[in-house]
């Protein structure tokens, strides 16, 4: 543990950000493959129920073939895992919907419903880390079947539906292997090359040093859990891990570091051209094991507790207001409150205004683009796929950018089953999203997340004991090449999970003031700890002879 004495901690974040909410940042990497994939997982199904005139049925097999926006950044090995259970719980929720569907018509029961799905969905999405676009599609899903004409033998059917298209999704996402069967983790691994690359840029001390690094070890992270998600170690596998290794080591020791040298590396990774092999020492060459950091799903249950309460209660609430205002269609409140929910109190809020400006712009297209979807059911089907294609182009540069596609898209979606007067949808939908940004941002602010600092001091705690097995491998004469790798990659991870921890805790709101002063000394503390051992291993350049003790081939 350090023996510094803390300072007075700082008090508790209360800022609600306006500034940088709407910034519009780079657009992801493999921003086409979501795009492209959701396109080709809704249009066959959509023409084929065209070409029979029953586009009502659009619902249940747009319900599968959103499937596709799933698990792009894993690898396929992984991938094929991960969809199955997107899908199937896709399928369970709706089941769930559409039965209640088929056994009330209490308005209240379905919101109710809709709503403890909802904050299952949240917190079931988080534990397991499914990523984009997380437990927004699958409560979009089951929140507006719950509202749709059913009886108990229709179920069945379109559940039949639903799960065929799923199948296709999942087709669909599996096929980029046949041509680039390393694609996912070669990306994972670039990004991580890149990321050590503009920290090494800051020589550890420059402007935004501390968000790069922080950047760094968040993607070396996610470049580890790629490649150990990948199944049995290959030629190709194996030249990536020394890859991670050189980032890694660009971490500990940014201002020793060739960020030029890092970037070519990852330059080299784009195609399907060979790994470049950067070389370790020859006693390190057998040694990489990688970190397995995850932990058990029902550990990461227990802190997802203040997050599916709020969920549940704020999806609620933001039903029941809207059916109070008499809204025809209070699943798009409870939608809006289920996709507020992020890490902390300040994201929720900057989410909330992201949400209410891209769905406010997205009414406005959609007035625009009525008339024309309304020459016949061909149009509407086209423009929906126009529209799922440009909200996955638009979201990963801002999240309200992607909003204003998906607006429409979902109005245009209600008339499948039959054109509606534009005016009554357009009210409706800019009220539930005001009703549901409100009243959820309200709930979140209610249900405190007390918890958020303890979780700091055990980080805290983490980061100081691998620091200090590190310092004791050090002071042996022969500590094993293992022995110091896995040290130092426990260290590496312990002191990520405590920069993400202090980040999330920093925008929670109700909770004691937090060690800020000893968060920053554990993390300089355990920094130059990991130098030391990346030195001691040889990954490092000698400070007497300046001579690195690897066979680094470019």
């Amino acid at each position: 543990m350090s023996s510094a004495n803390p300072a007075p901690a700082s008090p508790p974040a209360r800022r609600l950000p306006l500034a940088g909410v709407l910034r519009v940042g780079r657009p992801s990497e493999i921003w086409f493959k979501p795009a492209l994939s959701v396109v080709a997982a809704i249009a066959p199904p959509n023409l084929t129920l065209l070409a029979l005139g029953r586009l009502d049925l659009a619902m249940y097999t747009m319900a599968g073939s959103l499937c596709a926006l799933y698990a792009h950044n894993r690898p396929y090995a992984a991938r094929a895992g991960a969809l199955v259970w997107v899908v199937l719980g896709m399928l369970g929720g709706l089941a769930v919907a559409l039965v209640a569907a088929s056994l009330t018509g209490s308005a209240v029961v379905l919101v109710t419903v809709g709503a403890l799905l909802a904050a299952a969905q949240k917190v079931l999405c988080d534990a397991t880390r499914v990523g984009p676009p997380g437990n927004v599609v699958l409560t979009f899903v089951s929140s507006a079947s719950l509202f749709a004409p059913q009886t108990l033998a229709q179920v069945p059917g379109h559940l039949a539906l639903a799960a065929a298209t799923g199948a296709w999704a999942w087709l669909v996402c599996m096929a980029p292997a046949l041509v680039r069967p390393h694609g996912p983790e070669r990306r994972a691994t670039a990004s991580a090359l890149k990321a050590a690359a503009a920290y090494a840029d800051t020589g550890g001390t420059g402007e935004g040093h501390a968000r790069a690094r922080a950047a760094g070890y968040a993607a070396v992270q996610a470049a580890w859990q790629s490649l150990l998600s990948t199944g049995a170690p290959s030629r190709t596998r194996r030249a990536l891990e020394r890859l991670v290794v050189r980032a890694e080591v660009a971490l500990a020791a940014p201002a020793e570091s060739d960020a030029g040298r890092l970037r070519a590396w990852a330059r080299a990774l784009r195609g399907t051209g060979p790994v470049p092999q950067a070389g370790l020492p020859r006693a390190a060459a057998g040694e990489l094991l990688g970190v397995d950091a995850a932990r058990s799903l029902w550990t990461r249950l227990g802190p997802l507790t203040p997050l599916a309460v709020r969920t549940a209660l704020g999806c609620a609430l933001a039903g029941y207001a809207s059916l109070a205002l008499g809204i025809g269609r209070p699943y798009w409140a409870l939608v809006t409150a289920a996709s507020l929910y992020q890490a902390n109190i300040a994201l929720t809020w900057s989410r909330a205004v992201q949400r209410v400006v891209g769905n406010v712009v997205g009414v406005l297209v959609f007035a625009a683009v009525a008339p024309l979807a309304h020459l016949g059911q061909a149009v509407l089907v086209l423009c929906c796929l126009a529209f799922s294609f440009g909200a996955e182009v638009l979201i990963s540069r801002n999240y309200w950018l992607g909003s204003v596609c998906v607006t429409p898209m979902a109005l245009l979606i209600t008339e499948f089953a039959g054109f509606q007067e534009p005016g009554e949808l357009m009210t409706e939908r800019v009220v539930d999203t005001v009703v549901g940004a409100l009243v959820g941002f309200l709930a979140a602010v209610a249900v405190t997340n007390r918890r958020a600092g303890d979780r700091v001091e055990r980080a805290l705690t983490a980061a100081d004991r691998a620091r200090e097995h590190a310092a004791r491998l050090l002071a042996e004469p022969d500590p094993g090449t293992a022995a110091l790798d896995s040290a130092r990659r426990g260290l590496a991870v312990a002191l990520a999970d405590l920069r993400a921890t202090a980040d999330a805790a920093a925008g929670e709101w109700w909770q004691r003031a937090l060690p800020q002063e000893r968060v920053v000394l554990a993390e300089q503390s355990g920094h130059r700890t990991l130098a030391a051992t990346a030195r001691r291993q040889g990954l490092l350049p000698d400070r007497g002879t300046g001579t690195e003790t690897e066979d680094a081939r470019p």
